[in-house]
């Protein structure tokens, strides 16, 4: 299920309480530079979102800049790409998801051509959207990804807004 859509009351609230504790414990320590813990910041980020809405995607987009730095990755990359979209919009996620396009270690990953077509779909380009989840799609490695992606690109096919 996407992020937006997952329901949080069902979130184990005594598992975010220990893993809050956890990060601060190590922000105290001096450790909140390290890979880990600027992982678990981006975590705590949503966890401390009541909804999705209220999630602080420029913090968010920050943690993940800050990230590239420490642990470079393409995954990063593509996960800051979410997350600028999510604080700035979609055309600026889509230059950075464009920039990694001939990123060797991306070739076969099938969230690259995700996160492309939903950018495109909220730009309301979905023809392009369509086909960016088709190729999603024929990549994904289990079932229920694929099944997802592909009524993705049937909903931008019936342009049900629903894509």
């Amino acid at each position: 299920m996407l992020l937006p859509n997952q329901n949080r009351v069902l979130w184990d609230q005594l598992l975010i309480r220990r893993g809050l504790a956890a990060l601060d414990r190590a922000e105290r320590l001096g450790g909140a530079r390290g890979p880990y813990a600027l992982q678990a910041a981006i975590a705590a980020c949503h966890a401390r979102a009541r909804t999705a809405d209220e999630t602080d995607w420029p913090r968010i987009a920050a943690l993940y800049q800050t990230l590239g730095e420490v642990s470079p990755s393409p995954v990063v990359e593509l996960n800051r790409a979410v997350a600028v979209a999510m604080a700035y919009g979609p055309a600026a996620g889509l230059e950075l998801v464009d920039a990694l396009a001939s990123e060797p270690l991306l070739e076969d990953y099938h969230l690259l051509p995700s996160v492309r077509g939903d950018f495109l779909f909220k730009l309301g380009r979905l023809d392009d959207a369509r086909k960016e989840f088709e190729r999603a799609a024929s990549m994904a490695r289990n079932a229920r990804e694929r099944d997802l992606l592909a009524e993705r690109a049937r909903n931008c096919a019936a342009t049900t807004g629903n894509c």
